[in-house]
């Protein structure tokens, strides 16, 4: 019986992590003991992650669980917040502007893979929030995706395109049966 994916010869041809291994184990290391724990102080998370090579501006707020995939391909602007549980799947760089929100549980994704290759290969693209951008609790970001300045990307909405300045993203909302109160 045929199949059409082989993951046997995936070989994630295209893909640069950026650093060595012992760098790369060095930070799965940090970030799992030290960076997303709780009894972590915000400004000692800031801190590690410039170490390890992400360049963030001043007055960021990264609360306890976030997870960054590699530093290295991270920026941050100044006054950001990332809420609690926010994931950065950055296998491709992350920009993110100042004034920006990242609320809890919002996953950041920069990595896929090509649904047409046999091989499975990736097919990754970089993600680009602008200034003033507010991510909503849960909301997933996915490759490729610019959001404009001032966007507001809802809870639980699932972006696959550009967001313009100023535009809207939200999750459909559930259906509300049954008569309305006055």
């Amino acid at each position: 019986m045929s199949h059409f994916r082989r993951l046997a010869n995936f070989s994630g041809a295209g893909y640069d992590k950026g650093r060595p291994k012992v760098v790369q184990a060095l930070w799965v290391l940090s970030s799992a003991l030290v960076v997303e724990r709780i009894w972590c102080p915000p400004t000692l998370r800031v801190e590690v992650l410039r170490i390890f090579g992400a360049t963030i501006g001043q007055r960021v707020l990264i609360r306890h669980g976030v997870r960054v995939h590699w530093p290295w391909k991270l920026v941050v602007g100044d006054d950001v917040w990332i809420g609690v549980d926010a994931w950065l799947l950055n296998l491709e760089p992350i920009e993110i502007g100042s004034n920006v929100c990242i609320s809890q549980g919002a996953f950041i994704c920069t990595g896929s893979h090509d649904a047409k290759s046999p091989s499975f290969e990736f097919d990754n693209a970089p993600i680009c929030i602008r200034d003033g951008v507010w991510i909503a609790a849960q909301a997933t970001i996915l490759r490729g995706v610019t959001v404009g300045e001032g966007a507001l990307v809802g809870a639980t909405a699932l972006v696959v395109n550009d967001i313009p300045a100023g535009g809207r993203a939200l999750a459909p909302l559930a259906e509300i049966t049954g008569e309305m109160r006055p």
